[in-house]
């Protein structure tokens, strides 16, 4: 069993959030976000990893979106906004960025990703879906979305 651990919002992170860039995923890159939050001194990470030995090797940022927000479900509940997952690449194939998704299905809320090109087949496995409700902020993004049982998506004609 992989065990996903919250990160802490420190120097060693910062330092571990590096070697992700490296590999050219430049829109997946979590310093600024790390480096705002240690200036804020804010303590509750939104940043979720999963280590082998001492590295991280794969990342996720997930946080809790108050239904005031809610454009995607019927009735408007808290949802899950899900995003930066990575996995570097020596390490995929191993599980981990299921692992990492499982952990956020395990809140049993529903969850809105924008996923990475040519990463579809991954979320089609993880029980994603195409949004049908478009917003205007979204630009663009193409959301997906994973539902709980019992939860409806809202749709145009609502």
């Amino acid at each position: 069993m992989v065990k996903i651990d919250k990160l802490l919002i420190n120097y060693k992170t910062l330092e571990a959030f590096k070697h992700f860039r490296e590999y050219g995923h430049q829109e997946l890159f979590m310093l600024e976000e790390l480096q705002s939050n240690m200036i804020e001194n804010n303590s509750e990470s939104p940043f979720y990893g999963i280590y082998y030995g001492d590295s991280l090797v794969a990342r996720m940022c997930l946080y809790k979106v108050d239904k005031k927000y809610d454009a995607y479900f019927d009735p408007p509940q808290d949802y899950m906004e899900l995003w930066k997952v990575e996995v570097l690449p020596n390490y995929r194939g191993r599980g981990y960025g299921r692992a990492l998704v499982n952990y956020a299905k395990s809140f049993q809320l529903p969850i809105k990703t924008n996923p990475r090109i040519n990463s579809h087949q991954f979320w089609n496995k993880m029980g994603f879906q195409k949004a049908h409700y478009d917003m205007e902020r979204d630009l663009g993004e193409n959301p997906l979305i994973w539902l709980p049982e019992g939860v409806k998506e809202k749709t145009h004609d609502k």
